[in-house]
C-alpha cells in the first residue's frame, strides 16, 4: 500500500472531533493526522497530545505546514468557502465537510478553482450516500420490482429546541444547510432524471435563532417521477428517517432500519385495465366497481437492515488521491444539491429550474 496521506484537521467541534477523528481511528494505514487546528487552545492541545501531532490555533499557520497534504475542513458552515479556498491557494487538497458552502455560487467558484484543470483537489463529505437502508431502497426502486415508481417521499424528523450557532443565519445555520445536503443528495439520486420543477416551504417552529428548523421540498423530474422530502427539528412524533416508494406494481416503506414491501408477484402478467363506461353492479369489487376482474397475487416482505459504517467515504477518498480512482460524490452532484438549497432559500416557489440530472 502507498504511504498514508498526511492530514491536517481544521475545527475540532462536533464534526471534526466527534465524527472525523473517530472515523480516522480505524484508518491509520491510509491517513496520518499530522496536525490539528482549532481556535480553542484546550481542544487543539488535547487532540495534539492524544495524536502526537503538531498543533495550530489558526488555519493560516497550519497551511504553512509543508507536511500537511490534505486539509480536512470541519469548521462552521459560514467559514467553509473561505477556509477551503485558503487551503487550495496554499497548494493543499481539501476534504470539505457538508454543506459544501452556504450557496451554489460559492461552491461553483471553489470547483472552478480547484478542479478546473482536471486534477481533482476538492472533495465533499456527503457520506450518507453510503447508508445501507438508502442503498437497499434505491436498488429496489431501480430493480423494477415495484413497477414504474411514480412517487417517492423522504423524511428526517426529530424535535429539538435548539439554541446553538446552527440556528443563526450569520453562521450558516438552518436545517437546509444541516441535514439538507444529505437528504437532498439522496432525493436527487432517487429522482433519476433532471429536475423539471420544484417548490419549497421553510418554517421556524421550535428552535431559537432566525433560521428554518422545518422545511419541505418537492421535486418533479423530467421522467414524471416526484420526490418530496421533509426535514424537521420540530416533529414530536414519527421521529427518525422514513422512505416511501409507490409504483404501479407495489410499494415499499422503510422506517429507520425496518423495511416493509408489498408488490405484485413479478411472474404474474396482468392484462391492461380497460375501463367500462356502463353502469356498474350494485356491489363493490370485481363484480361491481373499483377493481379489475383479475386479482393481483400480492407478495409481502419485511426485513431489518444492519447499521452501516459510514467511514467508508475515507476509503474512497484515499483511493482517489493515491490511486486516481473516481470519487463517488462528484462536483456536478454537489452543485445540484447546492442549487436546490439556494433555490429553496432565495425563492420559496420555483416553477421551473435547470438543476442538473444525476446519472442513473
Amino acid at each position: 500500500m502507498d504511504k498514508p496521506i498526511n492530514i491536517g484537521i481544521v475545527g475540532l467541534g462536533r464534526a471534526g472531533n466527534g465524527m472525523h477523528l473517530n472515523e480516522l481511528k480505524n484508518k491509520t494505514d491510509k491517513f496520518r493526522v499530522a496536525a490539528v487546528c482549532d481556535i480553542i487552545p484546550e481542544r487543539a492541545e488535547r487532540a495534539a497530545r492524544e495524536l502526537s501531532c503538531r498543533v495550530y490555533f489558526s488555519i493560516e499557520d497550519m497551511l504553512k505546514d509543508s507536511e500537511v497534504e490534505l486539509a480536512d475542513i470541519a469548521t462552521r458552515t459560514i467559514d467553509h468557502y473561505r477556509h477551503a479556498l485558503a487551503a487550495l491557494e496554499a497548494g493543499k487538497k481539501v476534504f470539505l465537510e457538508k454543506p459544501a458552502c452556504c450557496s451554489y455560487d460559492e461552491f461553483l467558484k471553489l470547483v472552478e478553482y480547484a478542479n478546473g484543470s482536471g486534477d481533482t483537489r476538492l472533495y465533499v463529505r456527503q457520506n450518507r450516500r453510503f447508508e445501507a437502508v438508502f442503498n437497499y431502497f434505491l436498488n429496489t426502486v431501480r430493480s423494477g420490482l415495484l413497477g414504474n415508481v411514480f412517487d417517492i417521499r423522504i423524511s428526517q424528523m426529530g424535535y429539538q429546541r435548539r439554541d446553538d450557532w446552527q440556528t443563526l443565519s450569520r453562521f450558516g445555520g438552518g436545517q437546509l444547510l444541516n441535514w439538507g445536503p444529505h437528504i437532498i443528495d439522496q432525493a436527487l439520486v432517487l429522482l433519476g432524471s433532471q429536475v423539471k420543477s420544484m417548490s419549497s416551504d421553510l418554517k421556524q417552529a421550535a428552535a431559537g435563532g432566525d433560521c428554518e428548523d422545518h422545511f419541505s421540498v418537492y421535486l418533479r423530474g423530467e421522467n414524471g417521477r416526484s420526490v418530496s422530502l421533509c426535514i424537521s427539528g420540530a416533529a414530536a412524533l414519527g421521529q427518525g428517517r422514513k422512505y416511501e416508494a409507490y409504483g404501479d406494481r407495489g410499494a415499499m416503506i422503510c422506517e429507520n432500519n425496518l423495511i416493509k414491501a408489498r408488490y405484485i408477484n413479478p411472474e404474474q402478467i396482468l392484462p391492461a385495465v380497460v375501463s367500462d363506461p356502463g353502469t356498474p353492479g350494485q356491489s363493490f369489487g370485481s363484480s361491481g366497481t373499483f377493481e379489475a376482474a383479475v386479482t393481483p397475487e400480492w407478495v409481502e416482505t419485511e426485513k431489518t437492515i444492519d447499521t452501516e459504517d459510514l467511514s467508508v467515504i475515507w476509503d474512497y477518498l484515499y483511493e482517489s488521491i493515491r490511486n486516481g480512482k473516481p470519487f463517488p460524490v462528484t462536483d456536478s452532484e454537489v452543485l445540484s444539491v447546492m442549487k436546490v438549497i439556494s433555490a429553496a432559500k432565495e425563492e420559496p416557489i420555483v416553477l421551473s429550474g435547470d438543476i442538473d440530472c444525476y446519472e442513473k
